[in-house]
């Protein structure tokens, strides 16, 4: 299975693995799974870090770094999935959080998120069915 890790849980994942709930750090630690990130993570830590938001204290290339070097794949941003931007309806106001819920329906991947208005897209989608 294919899981995109959302912003706060790369960082969590990375920096402070305690804070992950325990069903989501066995998903990213079972070798069956494929867990990647967003290249948008990474934008969004650079943009919090240069207004040192305190909770974006580290620095985006080390973030970067430590994602790659743990095994964690890197998804980058297309146009394809800008296009699904346009297609969600506004459950969520937050750029950063449309995309990666635009990026994980458009590769048929499972974003791994505890933000309940995140994660409403994808119970949505099941009632669609």
């Amino acid at each position: 299975m294919n899981y995109l890790l959302d912003t706060h849980i790369l960082l969590w994942i990375l920096v402070d693995p305690d804070k992950v709930p325990r069903p989501m750090r066995r998903i990213v630690e079972d070798t069956k799974n494929r867990v990647w990130f967003s290249a948008a993570s990474i934008w969004q830590v650079a943009i919090k870090h240069s207004l040192a938001k305190t909770e974006f204290a580290v620095e985006p290339a080390t973030l970067w770094r430590a994602a790659r070097e743990t095994g964690i794949e890197e998804l980058a941003v297309t146009a394809e999935h800008a296009v699904e931007v346009d297609l969600l309806p506004w459950l969520h106001r937050d750029p950063f959080d449309r995309l990666l819920v635009a990026q994980a329906r458009a590769a048929g991947m499972k974003l791994l998120s505890i933000d309940p208005e995140v994660n409403a897209y994808f119970r949505r989608a099941k009632r669609l069915r």
